[in-house]
């Protein structure tokens, strides 16, 4: 058995759970995530602990039984404590503002460019190069950071573009004179 699909999921305090038709709805203080589930994956509460169950040990089964497991244990971390991703902006001249819902970037365009927030997404400032993209699904966190990252991919020469705070930056040496 998937040693990711086996491992049961607690549900905390002041979270809801609910499995109609292959329909998974979590509910918690920071809103409500649904997924929808393979008709080969069963999806039960038992004793406070949600455990995901798959039909047969067929190859494809396997997959999607520690593929849905990761998925609604994401939802459960998401609607209690959110998601949250960190880039930093670095360049000369850069700068940054931010509002709950649009981003705007002055990176070096001749333009400034705006990023608008999907729905349920929300931007902030952690300093003055540096934006926090927060949410509870963790699929749009990750694509939204990664949207914003793509729009001014860093320079390996002196590092200037936008990266993720834990990212480690590499750098190329620059040409150097002749002989």
């Amino acid at each position: 058995m998937s040693r990711i699909g086996r491992a049961p999921i607690a549900l905390p305090a002041g979270v809801t759970f609910d499995n109609t038709d292959n329909l998974v709805t979590v509910k918690g203080p920071l809103g409500t995530l649904t997924q929808k589930v393979d008709s080969s994956i069963d999806v039960v509460l038992e004793d406070g602990h949600i455990l995901v169950k798959r039909h047969s040990d067929d190859k494809d089964h396997r997959a999607l039984h520690g593929l849905y497991r990761a998925l609604i244990n994401n939802m459960v971390t998401g609607v209690t404590k959110g998601f949250e991703k960190n880039l930093v902006v670095a360049g000369v001249g850069y700068k940054v503002t931010a509002t709950a819902n649009k981003l705007t970037m002055n990176i070096g365009f001749s333009h400034p460019v705006e990023i608008d927030a999907p729905e349920g997404i929300t931007f902030a400032m952690a300093g003055p190069l540096e934006i926090v993209v927060k949410g509870i699904d963790r699929q749009k966190v990750g694509q939204t950071a990664a949207t914003i990252k793509a729009t001014k991919p860093v320079e390996p020469y002196h590092g200037y573009g936008i990266h993720y705070k834990d990212e480690v930056v590499i750098h190329k040496e620059g040409k150097t004179a002749g002989k």
